[in-house]
């Protein structure tokens, strides 16, 4: 390969870890493979851990990334979180809204002055109540990614409609896919002119 030495870091929960998925690959691996596949020199870096949310994420996101993306590298970094934040314990969102968006926004701005940044929204799971919420977040944090000019991929509205999605969701935990249901959601990002890798 005659490409940089590319290393991508992309953090967040399970779906970015890519639970459920009996390939370990997920959607980043996908992406990632595919990226390779057309001559792009990439180190990629799975960082999603499950039930974690953003006030989980910021405090760990930049010592995980640092030793990963390295002065004489290209380095690129994807944020996905969200689902966890708006689960209910006892009523009550695991995370208000307004912490949300204070957490994203604190990572952004630290992570737009290092790395090229991405934010890729949430996939719906099986639970008409748990999507509204996370529709309704996930607005408000598209928001906050375009006041600071970093690009967004919305992967809610084109899921929750997908029949491969819902009936993997459906037949398996409520909330993650299968392979087949990850494939779906690579497609989405690899398809966005916001995905750095795509294929023109």
């Amino acid at each position: 390969m005659n490409s940089p030495d590319i290393r991508i870091c992309f953090v967040g929960d399970s779906y970015v870890q890519g639970t459920g998925d009996d390939q370990c690959l997920g959607w980043t691996g996908r992406l990632c493979a595919s990226a390779r596949s057309t001559g792009h020199n990439i180190t990629y870096y799975n960082l999603g851990v499950r039930r974690e949310t953003s006030a989980d994420i910021a405090r760990r996101w930049l010592a995980e990334c640092e030793p990963r993306l390295l002065p004489t590298t290209e380095n690129y970094l994807v944020f996905s979180f969200g689902a966890n934040d708006v689960s209910l314990i006892d009523g009550h969102r695991r995370v208000p809204e307004a912490e949300t968006l204070a957490h994203l926004q604190s990572m952004l701005r630290v992570a737009m002055t290092r790395f090229r940044t991405l934010v890729v929204g949430a996939p719906p799971a099986h639970d008409d109540g748990h999507n509204r919420r996370l529709a309704e977040l996930s607005t408000r944090m598209e928001g906050v990614a375009a006041e600071l000019g970093v690009p967004w991929v919305a992967t809610l509205p084109p899921l929750i409609t997908d029949d491969v999605w819902r009936h993997e969701v459906q037949g398996n935990d409520g909330a993650h896919p299968r392979a087949a249901g990850y494939a779906r959601l690579t497609q989405i990002i690899a398809s966005s002119r916001h995905w750095w890798f795509a294929e023109r």
